[in-house]
């Protein structure tokens, strides 16, 4: 736990006392590690090898993070009928739930049950209705197993985004809604960011913002419009990836330097040249902070390091920042007094 660590109290108590981190990016981290495949993103891996997830979870919270979500990203029903898995779904989602409960169990963090985008919404009844029904189950099999709070999240529809937050208002709990923003800047109805997330707010939930998509130059622009437009909680959870204004997310990145490839973009499996260092992500916890952002993490992507950054740029030490870096001790790059002055000299070398 981070330096927060105390009595468990609920999202919504621990946001009025100050920020709270939540680790996402389970999809990439355990695709990286070789458990999960990129392009479908199902979360196989929670009934394969529920262990490496739980482990996971550790190594976040270990690094900072307050929280321990479900990894039941993806885990919707739609999701594993374009794999042929559809029969896995109930038992997916209650095994990723049983893993995250015993690790926060386990360390005092907050448990979040999680939905996210669909990918078959569109603004006609005849998708609301199993829209709706597909939030409905997960929501469901959340409340029990006794998450403390629900995260809707990766919205790039915004009226989806509003039936998600209906299911999770119907179970009483704190719920967070976060939007995925791509090239254009809006949501695909056309809403604007910050007009997006006052009509959340307006709606009834408690925390509203983005995750995923943005990297956190071309995020914080966006979380600024919204901090002056609601009056709650606030949400950021960037990919760890330099996106920039004229490809300001990371599905958008090229790279002109690399003809190796498989089809024209990097994303999401040649994202490598890209990705931010931890000292980016420690900048952007203290810039999002500055501007009022509570809820913070980091998305698709991200490693327990720049969880640990993150805690870090908040004025946090987490257990993980014990090995933190130290160059001092460096053999040729230290300043320690004990390193012959020889080896400092030959630094200019390496």
């Amino acid at each position: 736990m981070s330096d927060v660590d105390q009595e468990k109290v609920g999202l919504l108590e621990r946001l009025e006392q100050g920020p709270v981190i939540c680790a996402e990016g389970y999809l990439f981290e355990l695709e990286r590690r070789g458990y999960l495949q990129a392009g479908a993103f199902v979360p196989e891996v929670v009934l394969e090898h529920p262990e490496l997830v739980a482990q996971l979870h550790r190594e976040f919270v270990h690094a900072g993070s307050d929280v321990v979500e479900a990894f039941t990203y993806y885990a919707h029903r739609e999701k594993l009928r374009m794999i042929d898995k559809e029969h896995l779904l109930e038992e997916m989602n209650r095994q990723a739930l049983a893993i995250a409960k015993e690790v926060a169990d386990d360390t005092g963090a907050l448990f979040a049950g999680d939905i996210c985008n669909t990918n078959v919404f569109l603004p006609d009844d005849n998708s609301r209705t199993p829209v709706r029904a597909i939030f409905d189950e997960q929501v469901g099999w959340a409340v029990e197993a006794g998450v403390d709070y629900i995260v809707g999240e990766t919205f790039d529809w915004g009226e989806e985004a509003l039936i998600a937050l209906e299911a999770i208002k119907e179970t009483g709990l704190p719920s967070v809604i976060t939007l995925a923003i791509h090239q254009e800047g809006t949501t695909r109805e056309g809403w604007t960011p910050e007009d997006a997330c006052k009509r959340f707010e307006d709606a009834g939930a408690d925390v509203v913002g983005l995750n995923c998509t943005r990297g956190p130059m071309t995020m914080l622009p966006l979380l600024e419009k919204i901090r002056a437009k609601v009056q709650g909680h606030v949400a950021a959870l960037p990919v760890p990836y330099r996106t920039t204004e004229a490809e300001p997310s990371f599905q958008s990145l090229r790279d002109p330097e690399c003809d190796v490839i498989p089809g024209d973009r990097p994303f999401p499996s040649a994202l490598d040249p890209f990705v931010c260092n931890r000292y980016e992500l420690e900048d952007f916890a203290r810039k999002a902070n500055a501007l009022g952002v509570r809820y913070m993490g980091v998305c698709c992507g991200a490693g327990p390091h720049h969880i640990r950054a993150v805690a870090e740029g908040l004025g946090r030490t987490p257990p993980a920042s014990r090995f933190s870096p130290d160059m001092s001790k460096h053999a040729f790059l230290g300043t320690d007094e004990r390193i012959p002055q020889e080896y400092k000299e030959y630094a200019e070398k390496l």
